[in-house]
C-alpha cells in the first residue's frame, strides 16, 4: 500500500505539509532531494544533519535559521576560526540544539572540509565524484521501507570519519544524501516522485 501525507494544499508528500507544518511541506517540495553543488549549502547541509543525530529532522529544520545565525552564514572559513569561546558561548544559544558535541564539531567539520576543498578544488567534486554516474532512483511504498544507509554512505561516512569529522555515521551520510539530491528516495505516489 502507498503512503503519503496529503498537505493542506491537497498535494500528496512523502512529508510535511498538514496543517502546523506546511513549512515542512515547502522544505520537501523546494529544497529535499533537489542536486546541490554549491559548497557552502552542502556544508551547511552537512552541519544540519550532524545535528539531527538523535532528533527529528523537523526539529532541526525549525532551527535552521537560528544556525544561520549562530554559525555565520555557514560561511566555512568563520566556522573553521571560531574560537572555544564563541563555541562555548553558543551553548546558551535557544535558537540551536544546544549539545557541546554537536557545536565544536562544527569549527572541526569546518577545518576537514576546506581541507578536502583544498585537496579536490571543491567539496562538490569530492563528494559527487562517489555516485558512479546519476543519483540513484528507489520508489518506496513508504517511508519505513527507505533504505538507512548504502554503501556509497558507508564510503563517504568512513572517510569523512578517518579524516576527523564528527557527526558524519553512515545513517547522518544517508540522509546527507537524500537532502542534496545524491539520491531520489521520493516514496511512490508523491508528486514529486
Amino acid at each position: 500500500m502507498i503512503m503519503t501525507v496529503i498537505g493542506t494544499d491537497g498535494k500528496h508528500r512523502c512529508f510535511g505539509g498538514q496543517a502546523g507544518k506546511e513549512f515542512y511541506g515547502d522544505y520537501h517540495d523546494r529544497e529535499w532531494g533537489v542536486p546541490v553543488h554549491d559548497d557552502r549549502l552542502l556544508f551547511e547541509n552537512l552541519i544540519l544533519e550532524g545535528a539531527q543525530a538523535g532528533l527529528s529532522w523537523e526539529t532541526v529544520l525549525r532551527k535552521r535559521e537560528g544556525y544561520r545565525g549562530a554559525f555565520h552564514g555557514f560561511d566555512i572559513e568563520r566556522c573553521a576560526a571560531m574560537t572555544d569561546e564563541e563555541l562555548e558561548a553558543l551553548r546558551d544559544e535557544p535558537a540551536i540544539i544546544r549539545n557541546r558535541l554537536k557545536i565544536y564539531s562544527v569549527r572541526k567539520n569546518a577545518l576537514v572540509f576546506l581541507a578536502i576543498q583544498q585537496e579536490y578544488g571543491s567539496f562538490d567534486a569530492w563528494v559527487w565524484g562517489h555516485l558512479d554516474g546519476a543519483p540513484p532512483v528507489n520508489r518506496p511504498q513508504h517511508l519505513a521501507q527507505m533504505p538507512a544507509t548504502s554503501p556509497v554512505s558507508d564510503a563517504i561516512s568512513r572517510s569523512l570519519k578517518k579524516r576527523g569529522m564528527s557527526f558524519v555515521g553512515s545513517t547522518i551520510i544517508y540522509a546527507y544524501m537524500q537532502a542534496i539530491g545524491m539520491t531520489d528516495d521520493h516514496v511512490a505516489g508523491c508528486w514529486k516522485a
